[in-house]
Formats: structure tokens, sequence, C-alpha cells
């Protein structure tokens, strides 16, 4: 069995550091913080790697290929549309990526507006092709896979009374969205 090591990267000074960022984001849009993450590992350690991407950072925000705006928006936008996500999704996604808080509300305010929530939600059980549960079973799991879409129990619960499902089930339901869904399922 042979073993493959990592060859030892050489770090890389700052136009070539450069290059690599715009290679990078040419694949796919990123936040500075992802970007930050990859450059890291190709320059060296400390104050200078820091510095040299600090100011790699400042040029490609100069020329417009870096905006943490306008990938929030576009993300935003994209996950609403094509996925149907709610909007606690979208903002947990966005954490999760590194964009600031101030930037990340502002434009889930925008982006969720004139957004029915509850018409979002049905859109994304139509996309999943989910059918009206027939038994709590079936309700836990749908409410289970609304929650993770980032949707409120509110707007969940009264998707499912719309179905008939039953008050004694919304309200085992209800109890389980308190302690979680592992909680009541053993973890699945």
């Amino acid at each position: 069995m042979t073993r493959r090591f990592k060859k030892e990267q050489i770090p890389l000074d700052e136009p070539a550091l450069y290059d690599y960022a715009v290679k990078a984001l040419g694949r796919r849009m990123r936040t500075v913080a992802e970007l930050k993450r990859l450059m890291r590992s190709r320059v060296e350690p400390g104050e200078v790697g820091d510095a040299m991407m600090g100011r790699v950072i400042a040029r490609l925000k100069e020329q417009r290929y870096l905006n943490d705006t306008g990938y929030a928006s576009s993300y935003a936008r994209m996950r609403q549309e094509n996925q149907s996500f709610g909007r606690r999704r979208v903002q947990q996604d966005l954490v999760r990526k590194g964009v600031r808080a101030e930037v990340i509300a502002k434009t889930l305010d925008a982006a969720y507006e004139d957004v029915n929530e509850e018409e979002l939600a049905r859109r994304h059980l139509e996309r999943k092709r989910v059918q009206k549960p027939a038994n709590d079973k079936e309700a836990a799991r749908v409410m289970r896979m609304l929650v993770r879409a980032g949707f409120s129990t509110g707007v969940i619960f009264r998707i499912l009374k719309k179905w008939d499902v039953g008050d004694e089930s919304l309200a085992a339901l209800e109890f389980m969205d308190d302690d979680g869904p592992e909680s009541s399922e053993g973890g699945q």
C-alpha cells in the first residue's frame, strides 16, 4: 500500500496570491471570510501573511470582485426562488459563511419583505413532493422538514391545520418542538 503525502506548499507572494484569489472567485462567488480561509493555507503564517491577505482582499473589493452585501443578496434570492427556503435557514447559512450580522439583517429584510412565508413553505413542500400526512408520524416528519427549511412553527402549524391534522397531534408536535425532534424520536 502506497501512501501519498501532501506536497509542502511554498507560500505565495502577493501577485500569485491575488491570482489564486481571482481564480477561486471565478469558480464561484465567495464571502470575504470564505476567501480568507482559502488563502490562509497559501501564505506564510503570522502578521506578514495576514497583511498580504488584507491587501489582496482590499484590492478585490475595490475592483468589485468581492462584495459580501452583493453575495448575501444573491444567495438569499437564489435560496428563496430555487429551493423555497425560509428566512431562518438563509440566515443560518449566511452566518456559517461568515457574513456580518448587520449585512444579513438588511439583506433578509429586503429579500423577505413581500414574501408570504406560508406560500413559500407550501412551495417547498410541493418541490419536495410531500403529501398530506396520514398519521402523527408523517405530520412530525413534515414539521421537521419545514423547520430544517427555515420556517417558523406558526407557519408550520397553520399548514398542518389546513391539512386537518388533529389538535391532539398538533399539541404533541408542539411539545416535540420545545424539546427538539431528537428527544421525542430517538434522534431520527
